[in-house]
């Protein structure tokens, strides 16, 4: 009896656990917590966090050839997951307020100077261009972005790179409030935007037509990204196929999501995040963010000047493509100095420009290291 209990024992995953297992483990639970006591972005964090969990949990096999997760995270691998994420963001958003007002596409081309400025500061820390491509595009505050180029020139960094992703995600409501107020005068803070011009159907319509044929003409290697994102904003704004159009913002895009968060999760096993440039990667993440950022309401100021005041240069920090928390973000700093001023559709602009800016980015940064 005592032989066949050793036997059982040898054979467990028990025995091989390790100091950094546990400590991993621990790190997944933690994440666990966020997702469902804080909810910090849960419908990702709480699948990528049970993924951590099983891919640390010695012995199981997920991600050996031929384990589930292993076989699952060929979606990735291929290309498949973020793209179709893609059409189920742009089966949901409405690029009205930037049809609108066309002058924020600038402030989301803005706010995508901390991808490159990150990339720079990663290059001289030593990472290599195709990590450090990987690290700058957290700057874009766009998960499904990050783990697309990640998965194609540093799929060792995955695990990392996600996670710093939607964190900084999760934690915009607290990261860019101090960015802005420190950028901007109670003065400017305070300004109030005309409201925005009626957008006509055929508008709609034609938009995601036009800058598919652009932006795809120009960068290429944004194809898969941006082809999908407005292949889901078409159906959207066309009308005629509603029942496509609910499976790809809900049930498909939450499939998907699932998929892509219990993946990326089992990427994050103790080799790969408790390494010395794990730190270095959240914090050039941090950076990154913190800089496309400033450089929105940076180029929204210089905007507000050549307008004469007619647009508030806080919502050049919603050019990053966390959508609607960046907007939201944006709404709720104008209101604390004015209740009376009403800034979201403003800034929804920038915002969906950013998730077309950092498509466009990882595009060039593909086309470039890829």
């Amino acid at each position: 009896m005592l032989d066949i209990l050793k036997d059982f024992l040898s054979t467990s995953g028990i025995v091989a656990m390790t100091g950094q297992d546990l400590i991993m483990i621990g790190i997944s639970l933690f994440f666990l917590y966020l997702a469902i006591y804080k909810k910090y972005e849960p419908y990702l964090l709480l699948p990528i966090a049970f993924g951590m969990l099983l891919v640390n949990l010695p012995l199981n096999g997920l991600m050996s050839d031929g384990g589930l997760l292993k076989t699952l995270y060929k979606g990735i691998e291929y290309g498949i997951y973020p793209p179709l994420i893609f059409l189920g963001v742009g089966a949901a958003t409405d690029f009205g307020p930037l049809i609108a007002n066309p002058k924020s596409m600038l402030l989301g081309a803005a706010a995508q100077l901390g991808i490159f400025i990150a990339f720079l500061g990663a290059l001289a820390l030593g990472y290599t261009a195709l990590e450090a491509s990987s690290i700058g595009i957290i700057g874009g505050a766009d998960g499904p972005t990050a783990i697309y180029l990640t998965s194609k020139l540093a799929d060792h960094m995955l695990g990392p790179i996600a996670l710093a992703a939607y964190s900084y995600m999760a934690l915009v409501p607290v990261i860019q409030p101090p960015i802005i107020k420190a950028l901007t005068t109670k003065e400017e803070r305070q300004i109030k935007m005309k409201q925005l011009r009626p957008v006509s159907r055929l508008e709609k319509i034609l938009f995601p037509i036009v800058v598919t044929i652009v932006v795809i003409l120009l960068v290429p290697s944004a194809s898969p990204l941006v082809g999908m994102l407005m292949f889901g904003n078409l159906i959207k704004e066309t009308g005629v196929v509603p029942n496509l159009v609910e499976v790809a913002k809900n049930a498909l895009m939450y499939g998907v999501t699932i998929l892509i968060g219990l993946t990326v999760g089992a990427k994050a096993d103790a080799a790969t995040l408790l390494n010395p440039k794990t730190l270095g990667i959240i914090a050039l993440g941090l950076l990154a963010f913190s800089i496309g950022t400033a450089g929105g309401v940076l180029f929204g100021k210089l905007m507000c000047k050549v307008t004469k005041g007619q647009i508030n240069p806080m919502i050049g920090a919603a050019g990053v493509s966390a959508v609607p928390m960046a907007a939201r973000v944006v709404q709720k700093v104008g209101q604390e100095e004015d209740p009376t001023n009403f800034l979201l559709m403003h800034a929804m602009g920038p915002n969906v420009a950013g998730v077309i800016g950092s498509a466009i980015a990882a595009g060039v940064l593909l086309n470039f290291f890829g």
